[in-house]
């Protein structure tokens, strides 16, 4: 086997940070580190590279091992490098974010990495530089939430416009104008209306609704302006 001389051979990671929503707050899933150096301590789950995987699929292999999921909403982030980032070895990681329906998967959650969900604004200290890629997630996810309809993917089968809204809002902090709000959003001709109703929180109720899922995914990369200018990302009150 040929190989390059005088290279040092260094580690590769995969950490996913995995979100999800609960009808009013975001939370992210973390484990309990299962080995030294930081044995117990809340961590991202993650993994290292093998051989004969490219870096999409150790990915979705630490995602499915972690919750059982095929086929979910993930992407590629960012590429950590520093060189003491790893106490141990010269390990690079590669963070992805994936988006989940917390309703649907919290039962398939495995209990052999003593997997929690946290709300957002109480996470524990996390381990390495692992709380600097969720802040670099946050931002990111706020970024292309403004423009794409990816929040839809932590979406239950069937919501209302109202848990849509408290979606959107709770993640750039803020209150959206509902008018305006259901406006753009019904304009997509993404949404299905269904004819039943939640009455949980009024006599009213809402209507329930679905993605058609053909419109979702031609029009997935269309930029839908869902929020505001004043209520995007960076912008000032």
């Amino acid at each position: 086997m040929i190989q390059y001389s005088n290279q040092t051979r260094i580690l590769v990671a995969v950490d996913c940070i995995i979100f999800g929503f609960d009808g009013s707050d975001y939370k992210l899933l973390l484990i309990q580190r299962g080995f030294a150096p930081e044995k117990e301590k809340w961590s991202l789950m993650g993994g290292f590279l093998q051989f004969n995987e490219s870096l999409d699929e150790a990915a979705n292999r630490i995602l499915y091992k972690l919750t059982g999921l095929e086929e979910v909403y993930m992407e590629q982030m960012h590429t950590f490098s520093r060189p003491d980032r790893d106490p141990v070895e010269r390990t690079v990681a590669v963070a992805y974010v994936a988006l989940i329906d917390i309703q649907k998967y919290k039962q398939q959650i495995s209990d052999k990495f003593h997997a929690h969900w946290f709300r957002m604004n109480e996470l524990p200290h996390l381990i390495f530089d692992h709380e600097e890629m969720v802040e670099m997630a946050k931002d990111q996810l706020r970024y292309k939430a403004a423009l794409h309809p990816i929040l839809f993917e932590l979406l239950p089968k069937k919501f209302t416009l109202p848990h849509l809204q408290a979606m959107y809002e709770s993640l750039y902090e803020t209150k959206i104008d509902k008018r305006n709000f259901t406006r753009k959003v019904l304009s997509t001709n993404m949404l299905v209306k269904e004819k039943e109703k939640d009455k949980a929180s009024s006599k009213k109720g809402a209507y329930y609704y679905s993605l058609d899922e053909s419109r979702y995914k031609d029009g997935f990369q269309t930029v839908l302006n869902f929020i505001p200018k004043n209520e995007m990302p960076g912008a000032k009150e």
